[in-house]
């Protein structure tokens, strides 16, 4: 059975008072988003195009998705691998985008799943691994105690943050959040918007 789920911003308000109180440099972190999208298809394979690639060219990508009317498996399917390289997918993740869109995932089915079994069900397809799960689990399904630990953003966050000697391994990372549950999304969202802060100061966007 699904944990706790985030639905508006005064969740994101909750835990972070929480948060805080737990951890006071969380304090200096404003401004959290919320992120939330609706769940399905869309937003796994949004999920996916995102893998390993900068917020703007994942941003062209959609772009072009949209404007190319691709948006279900039935689109993606018709697209086939021309469509989807003409929008920018390299050539694994059109792979992984036509086996997505054959899948027939019931994604109604997913939102009942406790957190360990939905990583589980959606890492059992092609090009979605853990860090792709736990995205889509964040910000499409709501899930309050998930917290990507490979990310990269979220490792620099967290060492600028806690001044630390070295950015966190995976597993480092993922340890230490354990003291941030039951809101370990909130963390994640705290920590995303600071390594955003950190850059915007930086003038990289």
């Amino acid at each position: 059975m699904a944990g706790r789920i985030i639905r508006s911003d005064e969740c994101i308000a909750e835990g972070a008072t929480v948060l805080i109180a737990v951890e006071p440099r969380f304090a200096v972190i404003r401004d959290i988003p919320l992120r939330l999208r609706p769940d399905g298809f869309g937003a796994l394979l949004d999920a996916i195009l995102s893998q390993q690639v900068s917020v703007a060219s994942a941003t062209a990508i959609r772009s072009r998705l949209a404007a190319a009317g691709i948006a279900t498996e039935a689109d993606v399917v018709a697209a086939g691998e021309e469509g989807l390289r003409a929008c920018g997918f390299s050539r694994p993740k059109i792979r992984y985008a036509l086996a997505l869109a054959s899948a027939g995932i019931d994604f109604d089915a997913l939102r009942d799943l406790d957190d360990d079994a939905l990583v589980a069900a959606l890492a059992a397809q092609p090009g979605i691994g853990r860090w792709t799960a736990e995205i889509y689990a964040i910000f499409a399904l709501g899930r309050a105690d998930m917290f990507p630990a490979g990310d990269l953003a979220l490792q620099e966050a967290a060492r600028c943050l806690f001044a630390l000697e070295r950015r966190p391994t995976e597993r480092e990372l993922r340890a230490m959040s354990l003291a941030w549950s039951p809101w370990r999304a909130v963390a994640a969202r705290m920590l995303f918007a600071y390594y955003r802060s950190m850059k915007s100061r930086e003038g990289i966007s």
